[in-house]
């Protein structure tokens, strides 16, 4: 019995804490700049919150949650202020996850851990629950306990003269503030706040034919330029056959997108699921006759290795560069990628997205295409 007590609180203190860094580095996998806009996009936003306050306090949460994880091994206010703090916040994700369950169900990634581990609405809130059940055990524990102001400053000053109270209690307030300071900092220097382009789109001349694009730049309106300068084949006429055209909202940025069959890809150029849906389409144009012509979209998210991406699709595509937000919006609320847009004069016919239950599927895809109408 003695030893629970003189083991369990600690073990306590350092199994939160470890859940709470592991939630704040999870919140920037794979990359900072990536997992922030998808936070914010995914999570924020949808939430109500303006994406122009969203920015913010996405990298404000992270900061708190790495400084909460610092603060539990540390004893300086642990059961004054950091443990209350630590209940209250996990009593907030608790009441925003129960209303998300009542007014949306149970499925979906919450985000608590970002894309590195997905977890559904219900399965966060129990594990926040059990962490305030294992905070408030740690009163329990620690009550009536000798060894307790070893631990907690808290207790420790009161021994002291009210002068060295005084001073010890600016102490920590100093230390608290600064760690937290210094986590909320370095989580917006790891991730800086990439502000949406407000420059409309560049039209693109789509063509027909496999092109060579430079893709050394972050700067889309060179890239678009060269597009056009290596655009030696016409766009075929609108065809008649297939479903009544219609806008699909991507003639901004491909301007032939609605004539035909178009396959239109949303891919971040260092996503690995990506690459390999990418090799699969272009393994399959061999197979299809009348393969229709690929369009990508690309995240604005390490472009320097888009030429990589298309040696490892085995061709090369007419693409776009758009910057982090307007490509999650553009893409679609929830939606992930890699995605695959198969359209017909404008109509969407299916769409892939995600690696989950609606992940691109090859065999399947290839059944739609050479299905007769």
């Amino acid at each position: 019995m003695n030893n629970l007590k003189n083991y369990a609180p600690w073990t306590i203190r350092v199994l939160i804490s470890f859940v709470f860094f592991l939630s704040a580095v999870a919140k920037l996998y794979p990359n900072p700049s990536y997992a922030l806009t998808y936070f914010e996009v995914h999570q924020l936003e949808p939430m109500g919150i303006p994406l122009s306050i969203a920015q913010y306090l996405s990298r404000v949460l992270i900061g708190v949650e790495f400084a909460i994880g610092f603060l539990l091994l540390l004893p300086f206010f642990l059961k004054r202020v950091v443990i209350p703090v630590t209940i209250f916040m996990l009593s907030v994700f608790i009441i925003e996850l129960a209303i998300e369950i009542i007014f949306k169900g149970n499925s979906g990634n919450c985000g608590c851990f970002g894309t590195l581990i997905e977890m559904t609405p219900l399965e966060a809130l129990l594990k926040n629950v059990v962490s305030i059940g294992l905070l408030i055990g740690y009163y329990f524990l620690t009550k009536n306990d000798s060894s307790e102001p070893t631990l907690d400053n808290d207790s420790a000053t009161s021994t002291k003269t009210p002068l060295f109270s005084g001073v010890q209690s600016m102490l920590n307030w100093s230390i608290i503030g600064n760690l937290l300071l210094a986590s909320i900092f370095g989580v917006f220097i790891a991730g800086p706040i990439r502000f949406q382009q407000t420059t409309p789109n560049t039209p693109v001349v789509a063509v027909d034919t496999t092109i060579v694009l430079p893709a050394h730049t972050h700067d889309t309106s060179s890239v678009l330029q060269d597009i056009k300068k290596t655009d030696t084949v016409r766009v075929k006429p609108e065809i008649a056959k297939g479903p009544k055209a219609k806008a699909s909202g991507f003639e901004q940025i491909f301007p032939d997108i609605n004539t035909d069959k178009k396959i239109l890809c949303f891919f971040a150029p260092g996503c690995d699921h990506c690459r390999e849906t990418a090799k699969a389409l272009t393994a399959m144009k061999s197979t299809v006759k009348d393969f229709p012509p690929m369009r990508i979209v690309f995240m604005d998210e390490e472009v320097e290795v888009i030429p990589d991406f298309f040696k490892a699709a085995g061709a090369e595509y007419p693409y776009y560069v758009m910057d982090i937000i307007s490509f999650w919006k553009k893409l679609g609320s929830g939606k992930e990628v890699p995605g695959v847009l198969y359209l017909w004069n404008g109509n969407t016919q299916i769409f892939y997205q995600g690696i989950d239950s609606e992940k691109f599927n090859g065999p399947a895809f290839k059944k739609i295409l050479n299905k007769k109408r």
